[in-house]
């Protein structure tokens, strides 16, 4: 079975269009609403579409208030613990994370542990940035991976796949980051835990409706966060299985 987790606050005007178009491509997906009380009625909006067009395949996790991405994340990835779902994906609700790319990374994710959708592998990319936000972006993931040791392009972008078993071997309530650190500190723990990762290409669309969630106050914690993870690195790394496909020397891109 296969989970879609996609985080809401105020979305209403994006998701039952974003919806629409998950369902064109996989059919046989559930999708998890994390919704944080959006005070815009995103949460209502689900319920409705839920006895409306999905009442097999959509579900709602309502929470009392805006507590933050990570805790969202970690919220819908418990959620589907709990149930049999072998495929978790994460993706955001502003269209940023075309569906058309579902089906590839689920194929991708036949083969290792955790796919990255990444902007910054060839065939991949972003649209409508200007260069400051594309010196941010690609600037964040240079540093991460420089400090933490890591090989991969993209540390910092959401659209991602976990197979079942590396999320029910991380210690989900150990988790440090809240803000967009959240998906540098996941891909770490997988790598320490030696799950095999790859990335495949996908370009990131700029949000169609709304207002972006970066903020100083994120991107300054992304930056902390990082430090604090290289120096807990002994700790993070000390439980946890060996990959179940193939050692940490064949972690490539296409």
């Amino acid at each position: 079975m296969k989970l879609i987790v996609i985080p809401t606050y105020n979305e209403r005007k994006n998701l039952a269009e974003l919806l629409a178009l998950i369902y064109r491509q996989v059919e046989d997906f559930h999708v998890l609403i994390v919704d944080d009380n959006s005070p815009d009625g995103t949460g209502e909006l689900v319920r409705e579409l839920i006895q409306s067009h999905y009442s097999d395949k959509l579900f709602l996790l309502a929470r009392s208030g805006k507590l933050g991405l990570g805790t969202a994340y970690i919220a819908g990835f418990k959620w589907a613990l709990e149930r049999d779902y072998q495929y978790i994906f994460e993706m955001d609700a502003d269209f940023s994370h075309n569906p058309k790319y579902l089906k590839q990374i689920l194929i991708a994710a036949e083969n290792c542990d955790l796919v990255l959708g990444s902007r910054y592998v060839p065939g991949g990319g972003v649209t409508n940035w200007n260069v400051i936000r594309r010196m941010i972006s690609y600037g964040g993931s240079l540093y991460s991976r420089l400090i933490l040791g890591l090989p991969f392009k993209d540390l910092t972008g959401g659209y991602k796949c976990f197979r079942r078993e590396i999320l029910a071997n991380i210690d989900l309530d150990d988790v440090r980051s809240n803000g967009y650190s959240f998906q540098i500190e996941l891909t770490y723990r997988a790598y320490l835990k030696s799950f095999t990762i790859r990335e495949v290409p996908i370009i990131f669309e700029e949000r169609a409706a709304g207002k972006s969630k970066m903020s100083r106050k994120i991107f300054i914690e992304a930056i902390w966060m990082v430090l604090k993870l290289r120096a807990a690195k002994n700790h993070l790394k000390a439980s946890g299985p060996k990959s179940i496909f193939c050692p940490k020397k064949m972690l490539t891109h296409p």
